[in-house]
Parts: structure tokens; C-alpha cells; sequence
């Protein structure tokens, strides 16, 4: 069976204002969104293999949030770490405005150690999401992209976000841009991320496209997803196509795909971001051209403001009604 790597953090959310009337909510976060998508869009032959570390306060919470999903490989463990566990605790100032406070801190990858949990994995694809921001190091990345030949997508999320003596996350300006982007054959950022990376959308798609990226999308919430490919990209299969010694990289297609319109109102944001590019990226892999993936991945983030949480999330992005 093929079989799909996932790069990212189990986070604990504490989420304040999604509810006004309500006391905070806690549940899982971060990854647990893109695993519940993943599990909801990837074919039904697909595996999912995490690579992933966990804290050691959480990791048996952790290891059953795995076993629940439909497509995790029967070889699928988490890492247990000695550090307690990412938390973080959420406020909500509008449905696409939030503060984010960070405790909590899983360390990083080092190509010492992710090289030999690859290899072992046996791995045909892989999804990375920078939950934490730190999974991967430039270098780490970088060598991850030389030696695995399968598609790699990645979801730059908190990469382009500091933490704060206190923990708050802010933004900050992302350097080496061009070596970032030329480790990812496609490549999905938000508009707050893009502009920590270039001045408008354009200038990065030139950047990203030129260091190597098939497809760069910039989602935008309730507006959609505006999508830059090379000419020479319509599905996953055309990444085995190698272009002509010296070819020119030609006009770069673009195209605003505009949202689903959810019913929910206003419904519960959180993971939008991460359920939508779970979705593509499933539905990439399973031969749909770009833009009816990226039509799956709006439906399912719309799906997603509906429920409340990542627990049963899978169930409810596939129409499934979840029992208690």
C-alpha cells in the first residue's frame, strides 16, 4: 500500500471566544486537524505514517488519537519525548483574528535522526505542516529535499512566526526565502504568512516557482485561494516529468478559486488552514487535476467550521454522523 509520511505537532488547544457564551474550551489541535482531513480525502489504499514526536504528558492521549484513524499503518508509533507537550492557548478576536500563547516546546528534527525514521517508513509522499514552526531547520530541510525523491508538501504555517518571552507567537520576516522554497514541490501559505516572505503575492510565486515549487497557493479564508503553477503542472504525476537541460520556465498560471460557502454562522475557524491543505494534497495524490483538488479542500475546510474540534472530525468531513 502507498504510503503517506506527516511531519507536524500534536498540539493542546485551550480556546477562548470561539463560543462567547461558553467557559474555554480544551482539545486537540494542530496536527490532529490535518490527520482527521487526511484520513477523511486520502484514497482508500493510502497509509498514514507519522513521523512525529510527542510530550510525554500527552503521548498516550496521543497514540489513541492515531489508532482512531482509518488509514494510520499498522507500524504507526509516535515518538515519546522527555519535554512536555505543545499547548496552546487560543483567543479569538474575530472569526479570522487570534492571539496564540505557546508553552510546552518539542524539539526539532536533526537529519541524524529524521533520515533513519524515513528510511524506515518506506514513505512514497510526504506532508509537512510546521505547527510549531521549528520541525525542521533550513538545513534539515534541505537535505530532506536531496535525499527523498517522492512529492513533498509542506504548509510553511508558524515558520514564519517568533515566540515571545511570555509565549505569544508574532510575526516575523522570514530569511532565505528562495533556499526555504526550493526544499517543496508545492508549497500553501496564508496571507499573513505570504507577506512575512515577499511584498505581494506575485513577487513570491516568482521566487517559489523559480527555486522549484510546482504550485504555491496563498489561502484567504472566506474569499478562497488564489493558486500560482508552473506550465508545466496540472497533476501530481507531472513532478516525474523532467523539463529540458536549459528549458525556460514559461508564464506562471494563476487563478483565484473562490470558497465554499459554509452554513455554519459563524461556526468554529480553527484548523480551517490545515484541513484544506490536508485535503489537497489527498486529493493531488489521488490523480484529481489542481483545480478540482483545490474545489475538495475548500468544501472540506467549510465542512470543518460545522464541527467543533478534531475529535471526530474524519467522520464529519466524510458526511458520517459520529457516535458518542
Amino acid at each position: 500500500m502507498p504510503r503517506l509520511g506527516v511531519i507536524s505537532t500534536f498540539v493542546w488547544d485551550i480556546i477562548h471566544g470561539r463560543d462567547p457564551r461558553n467557559a474555554p474550551v480544551e482539545e486537540w489541535g494542530g496536527a490532529a486537524y490535518a490527520l482527521s482531513a487526511l484520513d477523511a480525502a486520502l484514497p482508500k489504499d493510502w497509509e498514514i505514517v507519522p513521523i512525529m514526536k510527542v510530550g510525554h504528558d500527552l503521548a498516550e492521549r496521543a497514540r489513541q488519537f492515531v489508532r482512531g484513524l482509518e488509514h494510520a499503518a499498522t507500524d504507526a508509533e509516535l515518538i515519546e519525548v522527555a519535554q512536555p507537550n505543545n499547548r496552546v492557548e487560543l483567543r479569538y478576536l474575530t472569526d479570522e483574528r487570534r492571539s496564540e500563547v505557546l508553552s510546552g516546546g518539542i524539539p526539532g528534527w536533526n537529519w541524524l535522526g529524521l533520515k533513519p525514521a524515513i528510511a524506515a517508513a518506506r514513505l512514497d509522499a510526504l506532508y509537512i505542516n510546521l505547527i510549531a514552526g521549528w520541525e525542521l531547520d533550513l538545513e534539515t530541510a534541505r537535505l530532506l529535499r536531496q535525499w527523498f525523491r517522492g512529492p513533498i508538501y509542506c504548509d510553511l504555517h508558524m515558520l514564519v512566526m517568533a515566540v515571545q518571552p511570555g509565549g505569544l507567537r508574532t510575526p516575523r520576516p522570514l530569511p532565505n526565502v528562495r533556499e526555504w522554497c526550493g526544499c517543496f514541490d508545492l508549497l500553501q501559505v496564508n496571507e499573513e504568512e505570504m507577506s512575512m516572505m515577499a511584498p505581494d503575492p506575485m513577487a513570491l510565486a516568482a521566487t517559489a516557482l523559480d527555486a522549484g515549487v510546482r504550485c504555491l497557493t496563498v489561502t484567504m479564508g472566506k474569499r478562497g485561494a488564489v493558486y500560482f503553477a508552473a506550465p508545466d503542472f496540472e497533476r501530481l504525476e507531472d513532478l516525474r516529468k523532467a523539463r529540458p537541460l536549459g528549458a525556460t520556465l514559461g508564464p506562471i498560471r494563476t487563478a483565484l478559486v473562490p470558497a465554499a460557502r459554509s452554513i455554519a454562522d459563524p461556526g468554529d475557524p480553527t484548523g480551517c488552514g490545515d484541513v484544506w491543505g490536508a485535503t489537497y494534497f489527498s486529493r493531488l495524490l489521488a490523480g484529481d487535476k489542481l483545480g478540482d483538488a483545490i474545489l475538495a479542500a475548500h468544501r472540506a475546510a467549510a465542512r470543518n467550521v460545522e464541527h467543533r474540534g478534531a475529535t471526530k472530525l474524519a467522520n464529519h468531513l466524510r458526511g458520517k454522523l459520529s457516535v458518542s
